[in-house]
């Protein structure tokens, strides 16, 4: 959490870099908002499609299914927009968010990272991270099922679930600047599950609330090229400016 804490600080060392990040966050957080809006209103609809079997039972079981199913259909695409939201505004906003990083990386070390990592490298991890995200959100929808707890356990695993992909991704981009492929970053979060989780499941908090998303956005690349630099063993706070040396005044 104080990374990500940490990462609403760039509002403030570079308020022009931070604001251009609310602009793809904002379009793919619209576009999403309005699925989720439609998924809402043709959820009566499609549950009735999926149940036929359940017409012909007593109408509290059969409400009592449609109302499980429903939880679960709702929490599991709430769990795959956020993870969708953040592997979609990576790519489409990438120009705005590696200037991010590169302004923590050059506040922070002076030298950037410059491995190669071209779009075909970012659409890649973005569909391998698309496609986690996808498992944690039916993780999360088949939880949702179980009754009584159902809902308040599937929250609690999609949290944890989504927290770990949604770190994955915002952390990608650092460490594979620094010519870390796929088997070595997972070493690293592996190594740190901890702070990774921590960070993870901090930012998945945030995207739950309506609107946050965009607003949130910024801080969290920014914050995730902080946890980067951790995991590469790198210093994470801003070097001591120098003192100016005094000014001897001849007599």
């Amino acid at each position: 959490m104080r990374t990500l804490i940490a990462g609403f600080g760039w509002w403030r060392r570079h308020p022009g870099v931070m604001a251009a990040g609310l602009i793809p966050a904002a379009i793919v957080g619209l576009a999403l908002a309005g699925a989720l809006v439609a998924l809402g209103f043709a959820l009566p609809g499609l549950l009735d499609a999926v149940t036929p079997f359940a017409d012909g039972w007593d109408e509290l079981w059969a409400n009592l299914l449609r109302w499980l199913l429903g939880i679960a259909l709702m929490g599991g695409a709430i769990v795959l927009a956020i993870t969708t939201f953040t592997a979609l505004t990576l790519v489409v906003g990438e120009p705005f968010y590696d200037r991010i990083w590169r302004s923590v990386e050059q506040d922070l070390g002076g030298t950037v990272p410059d491995a190669p990592y071209g779009i075909g490298k970012s659409i890649g991890d973005a569909l391998g991270l698309f496609g986690k995200g996808l498992l944690s959100a039916l993780c999360a929808g088949l939880v949702a099922l179980v009754p009584v707890v159902g809902g308040i356990t599937g929250a609690v695993v999609g949290a944890l679930l989504n927290g770990r992909v949604i770190a994955d991704e915002l952390s990608s981009r650092g460490l594979t600047a620094r010519g870390l492929d796929g088997t070595r970053r997972a070493a690293l979060l592996k190594a740190n599950r901890t702070r990774v989780l921590g960070f993870g499941v901090a930012v998945h908090a945030c995207f739950l609330v309506p609107g946050a998303a965009i607003v949130v956005m910024p801080a969290a690349v920014a914050g995730a090229a902080l946890l980067g630099r951790h995991l590469a063993g790198e210093p994470t706070a801003t070097p001591a400016t120098p003192a100016t040396p005094a000014t001897t005044i001849p007599n």
